[in-house]
């Protein structure tokens, strides 16, 4: 896989048929390019930026704001424990008219308002701006700053981010590339997800050396504004915001309901399995890959639905049964 396919003029009916059962990005050429707020973006950004304070409500939003040296590239300082941005509340009209004014500047501080839920402080801007692919209860979240690169990360949920205004770059890894990519904490992340250690544009090899791996299956997609980009659940994305001002709107949304969180799982397994003698492990490994993820078909199949116990079909009441246990366990 060498290129994302681009897709024009696409229909939900389409999507769901053929974009997504594709399991790959791909991009959605001029799909929101009929949007007021693209359509004002591309007159000026004083008339976008106009636009969005006629839309906002007052209330502050998380502002993310490093010094000029930092050329936008949010992330630890000089080591994990810290960071080289700092973040708090701020009006938004506030940091609109500060971006503005950082525009011209040949050093800009670098400003970025980061994932903010558009029917929480814009409520009108989702009526206006509507993206008819997804159904009405998936939440818009909109990201407005200049330049700045977001460390490549991945998403527990499916994602489209489409561009309002500036220009935007995509760096893509599949899931299976983590192991090249070099995970950094879960306790202390940047922006709420753990990133790679990588600042993937510009790579150090002798103290990544795998990262060489996850080059080879490197996919770069640049969007600009109108232009969207469909990202599978999991995938890997560093995200370069090329303009003075950009403007971002996503969609996050997962089809599957699950009785418990993943990650809380993978932390139960971390304590249960991770420091067992390596001779256990391929067993684990085996029991997970029949039970969990099915490899074999269903694990169950060849029992009676009564003999199917906590292995079988999750019923309130099994999925009531088994967070008992689980919370006894804990807690001895």
């Amino acid at each position: 896989m060498s290129t994302v396919p681009v897709f024009q003029h696409i229909t939900p009916a389409e999507f769901e048929a053929v974009v997504r059962p594709l399991g790959q990005p791909a991009v959605l050429k001029g799909v929101i390019s009929d949007w007021p707020a693209v359509k004002l973006a591309q007159e000026s950004d004083e008339a976008l930026v106009d636009y969005l304070k006629a839309h906002e409500n007052g209330e502050v939003v998380g502002v993310y704001v490093g010094a000029p040296e930092i050329r936008g590239h949010f992330f630890y300082g000089a080591d994990t424990r810290s960071e080289n941005y700092r973040h708090g509340p701020t009006p938004l009209a506030m940091a609109l008219d500060r971006l503005l004014a950082e525009r011209d500047k040949p050093n800009p501080t670098s400003i970025y308002v980061q994932s903010t839920l558009i029917d929480k402080h814009m409520p009108g801007f989702a009526v206006e701006n509507h993206l008819d692919l997804l159904p009405p209860t998936v939440r818009p979240r909109i990201w407005i700053g200049n330049e700045a690169v977001t460390r490549a990360h991945y998403d527990l949920s499916f994602n489209i981010a489409a561009v309002v205004a500036g220009k935007r770059r995509f760096l893509l890894f599949p899931p299976e590339q983590l192991v090249n990519l070099y995970p950094g904490p879960f306790d202390r992340t940047i922006g709420g997800v753990p990133v790679s250690m990588v600042d993937v544009s510009n790579p150090d090899l002798e103290r990544y050396p795998r990262f060489a791996e996850a080059q080879k299956t490197m996919l770069t997609v640049d969007l600009e504004a109108g232009d969207a980009l469909y990202l599978p659940y999991g995938w890997w994305h560093q995200v370069h915001s090329l303009s003075r001002f950009n403007v971002l709107v996503n969609y996050w949304w997962d089809d599957a309901q699950t009785a418990a969180q993943p990650y809380d799982a993978l932390f139960h397994a971390i304590l249960a399995i991770r420091d067992m003698p390596k001779s256990h492990h391929p067993l684990w490994k085996t029991l997970f890959d029949y039970y969990v993820f099915g490899e074999h078909g269903d694990p169950v199949g060849h029992l009676k639905a009564q003999d199917q116990g906590s292995l079988g079909l999750l019923t309130p009441e099994r999925i009531r049964l088994i967070k008992q246990s689980l919370i006894k366990a804990l807690q001895a």
